[in-house]
């Protein structure tokens, strides 16, 4: 069914109204999937283009440690621009290896950025336990991971994540060590915000492979851009990693040259995706569904590729990766597949509660963004007929 704009317009105005806990009829399920199909069939071929006109983009092939230039229709786990011996062996291994396997300390952080998924209710989330790692789901002590390793075996790497690591960072060490000593690979991520020269030396001193600048959360302040390059006075691979909005796209071109300057090895470009929490410091936004699952900003993959372009074009000494929703789809499949599961089997999924048909009016209503096909609904589905 290819829905025309106009019809898909009428159509979610009308669910736009609807109560929340009034589900659709199927005919207008049918409807709506339409539309979401062709809003993300509109934004992929508008990308094609903006792809192609990015100098020397390359792959990253699914299932293999190999690089090729990227073609329209050749299957990638992700693209990039820049050198490849510095895109982060972090995304190697989540891509690749053993996927992202977190482990978490923190519930706290010293800030509140707007893309944040536990955005308004930071102070709700439940702590992990004194003297406890939540480490694949499961809570155990730093001693625990010889048992670990002896009956799971190692993985390729693993990530420090939620919420702000710095908050308590000298507990972070010890488990470092451990880590380091079993050579895992290990990146963590920070707002840097609590980033001190001592600090820093002490996760280098530890084993910390990679650290990872959330630039974004400051709005790229000084004194974050300064700790990065602190950073890789003691630790291997030190870059950015910030959901790509319309916030960072402005601070990372007024302060590039002082950023480029770092030394810093890779700017991971995160497509922003939505939850229930930070939904509504978007809206008015243009949104997309990617295969029905994470719902973004259109403008934030639109904004990563224009970076792309620059950083290409003007032979940044850094590599600058398109992590995308599809490089989450990628990430998914592969560690699927390394767990023996079925064929197609991934835990992609939609983020969020009930499907805000309100939220795509603004795709609906943007003149610049053009459905590629259109055509007439058959009856029974048409504005103004009964449909259930």
């Amino acid at each position: 069914m290819k829905i025309s704009k106009k019809d898909a317009l009428t159509w979610f105005r009308f669910f736009a109204e609807l109560p929340e806990d009034e589900p659709l009829g199927c005919r207008q399920q049918e409807i709506s999937l339409a539309v979401f199909s062709q809003i993300e069939t509109a934004v992929e071929a508008r990308r094609k283009k903006m792809l192609a006109a990015i100098p020397g983009l390359r792959a990253v092939v699914p299932g293999t440690e190999g690089v090729k230039p990227w073609e329209p229709d050749i299957p990638v786990c992700t693209l990039f621009v820049g050198p490849e011996k510095q895109f982060p062996a972090g995304c190697r291994s989540c891509l690749l290896g053993t996927g992202l396997s977190a482990v978490r300390k923190t519930n706290r952080c010293n800030m509140a950025c707007p893309f944040c998924y536990d955005y308004g209710m930071l102070d709700e989330i439940e702590p992990i336990g004194e003297g406890l790692w939540e480490i694949g789901g499961g809570r155990y002590r730093e001693e625990d991971l010889p048992l670990l390793f002896a009956l799971q075996g190692k993985p390729t790497g693993i990530a420090y994540v939620y919420l702000e690591p710095f908050m308590e960072i000298e507990k972070y060490y010890g488990i470092i060590r451990r880590f380091h000593e079993a050579g895992v690979h290990q990146h963590m991520y920070t707002n840097g915000v609590n980033a001190s020269e001592e600090n820093l030396k002490a996760l280098g001193e530890a084993g910390l492979d990679e650290l990872r600048f959330n630039l974004g959360a400051s709005g790229a302040a000084d004194r974050v851009i300064d700790a990065m390059a602190a950073a890789k006075k003691y630790i291997p691979q030190v870059g950015i990693e910030t959901p790509m909005t319309r916030e960072f796209f402005k601070a990372l071109n007024a302060k590039k040259e002082k950023i480029l300057a770092t030394g810093i090895d890779f700017m991971n470009c995160a497509e922003l995706h939505l939850n229930d929490n930070n939904i509504a410091n978007y809206a008015g936004e243009p949104m997309y569904f990617c295969r029905m699952g994470y719902l973004s900003p259109i403008i934030s993959r639109d904004l990563t590729l224009q970076v792309m372009k620059t950083a290409a074009e003007e032979q940044w000494p850094i590599t600058v990766h398109d992590c995308s929703n599809k490089t989450k789809i990628a990430r998914d499949l592969n560690l699927a597949a390394r767990e023996g599961g079925w064929f197609g089997r991934s835990v992609y999924g939609r983020e969020i509660g009930a499907i805000p048909y309100a939220a795509f009016l603004p795709s609906l209503e943007d003149e610049t963004l053009v459905f590629t096909e259109e055509e007439e609904l058959p009856r029974g589905y048409r504005p103004g007929e009964i449909v259930l």
